[in-house]
């Protein structure tokens, strides 16, 4: 069957309108339904400015709910005037926010309204894979008018329905009930509506509901498609007193392989599991009924390739003597994790295992203010694994927690400190003298103190302290200190 939305707007308008039609239903959405569906806008110089906008914001609201894609509901509009305009066709938009982003910047074409015309290049031209029209499933034509076109419509408009296009009309004047009665699909009380223009709303409900009996699936679908599952869904064809189903699946690539799942008949859904990923199936549902025969269904559908996990890897929360390795993403095809360091350079490793459901791990008792080879390994349910690596450090030994500085005289200081744990090879201070000279003296680890000489009476000198390790320097700890005047060698009198 197919279904038209034909709209025949004589009373049409194009400006930017956005005030909304309240519907309770649009808070909703409509799932498992598949159409073609058709708007015929009049374009035409006699169209009012104020009848096209509310005649287009009716078209959005009545769309609003739809779910829009190459296996749901595609939506073409087509425009009246001296000669036809395709504005878009059905596989230009796969989105509602798209959709409604088009009706709302449509552009009249003015000139006749030969509707007649419009018709015919519907159906020699939009039922076909060229414009994204699909032969299995229904295409729909919601006329609205308000009765009048200057040319015939009649013979155009029974081709149409020759073809098992639906036909809803809506009149917003005062059409010939007898030839729109005519025009419409049968019955015509639920396929043609008289309502005013300001009153569209009224009736978006119930003309959306008929769109939907037309429209929705009838056939077996596969949804929530994942690497290892997928969901299937069918519309009721029997119930638990009418019979059952019998659902059988295979690999593409090996048919003979089958396996089968009877299901009851009051179902209407069923997830396949610990499915191959990356992998096509023939699914078929088999009703089984004594009452009736019901004619199997039988869809192709095909898993997600597998998904490489760890992407990527995150250190964080450095310390002396640990950090955490974090990674994603977690994958339900994965079983665990398997984390292996150890310090650069050697050929020391150690491993910790790391249940499939966590993402990160604090890594403990290290090697301070050194450098690590971390990998993080994914070891999957069927097997395989997957593997990446990344470099993270340790953060230096304990700083030196303090530093005192004591004069001996007005030209040494003595500078006592903290010792570090770990493998501190030494201790290297540094004194930098107001007149412009500095010195350096390097002392063992069990080393706290060392006595300074040669500073300057009088002068503030800045005296630092860092601990030295394998690989380099630590952090510095530095004071400053002023030392006092020297007291000048008295001149004593000689004596004879």
């Amino acid at each position: 069957m197919i279904v038209c939305l034909v709209l025949y707007l004589h009373s049409l308008f194009l400006a930017a309108v956005t005030q909304t039609i309240p519907d309770a239903d649009l808070a909703g959405f409509v799932p498992d339904s598949e159409g073609d569906l058709i708007f015929l806008l009049d374009s035409s110089g006699s169209v009012s400015y104020y009848e096209f906008a509310k005649v287009r914001e009716f078209i959005g609201n009545l769309l609003r709910p739809f779910t829009f894609g190459p296996q749901d509901v595609q939506a073409s509009i087509v425009h009246i005037s001296t000669n036809p305009v395709l504005e878009f066709p059905f596989n230009q938009y796969g989105s509602s926010q798209e959709i409604q982003r088009a009706i709302q910047n449509i552009k009249q074409r003015m000139g006749d309204t030969n509707t007649g015309k419009a018709l015919s290049y519907i159906k020699e031209n939009l039922f076909d894979e060229r414009s994204g029209s699909r032969a299995e499933v229904p295409k729909v034509m919601v006329w609205v008018t308000d009765g009048l076109s200057t040319d015939d419509i009649s013979q155009p408009m029974q081709l149409l329905k020759d073809m098992g296009v639906t036909v809803f009309i809506v009149s917003t004047g005062r059409g010939n009930y007898l030839e729109l009665s005519a025009a419409a699909s049968t019955p015509s009380d639920t396929h043609l509506h008289f309502v005013d223009v300001d009153d569209l709303h009224i009736i978006t409900k119930e003309l959306r509901d008929s769109i939907i009996e037309l429209i929705r699936a009838r056939r077996l679908h596969a949804q929530d498609i994942t690497t290892t599952s997928f969901r299937l869904t069918w519309p009721r064809l029997l119930s638990k007193e009418t019979g059952y189903y019998l659902l059988e699946y295979e690999l593409v690539s090996d048919p003979e392989r089958k396996f089968s799942r009877t299901l009851s008949g009051d179902q209407t859904s069923f997830t396949l599991q610990n499915l191959t990923p990356d992998t096509a199936y023939r699914v078929t549902l088999l009703p089984e009924s004594n009452l009736q025969y019901i004619q199997p269904q039988t869809i192709q559908v095909s898993t997600l390739p597998e998904m490489i996990s760890p992407t990527r890897i995150l250190i964080s929360e450095p310390s002396t003597h640990s950090f955490r390795v974090s990674w994603g993403p977690t994958l339900d095809s994965v079983a665990g994790y398997e984390i292996q360091y150890g310090p650069l350079p050697s050929n020391i490793v150690q491993t910790v295992d790391v249940d499939s459901s966590q993402n990160s791990t604090v890594l403990e008792n290290l090697q301070s203010n050194t450098t690590y080879l971390v990998t993080v390994a994914a070891l999957y349910k069927s097997g395989g694994e997957k593997a990446l690596s990344a470099i993270a450090c340790t953060e230096e030994n304990d700083n030196i927690r303090y530093l005192r500085l004591e004069e001996l005289g007005s030209d040494k200081v003595k500078a006592t400190w903290s010792t570090t744990e770990g493998e501190v090879q030494g201790y290297l201070i540094k004194c930098q003298r107001q007149a412009g000279s500095s010195s350096e003296v390097i002392v063992g680890p069990q080393t706290q103190s060392v006595i300074l000489n040669d500073i300057e009476a009088g002068t503030t000198s800045e005296i630092c302290v860092m601990p030295v390790y394998g690989n380099g320097a630590g952090k510095n700890l530095c004071k400053t200190v002023k030392t006092q005047p020297g007291t000048p060698a008295k001149d004593y009198p000689r004596t004879k």
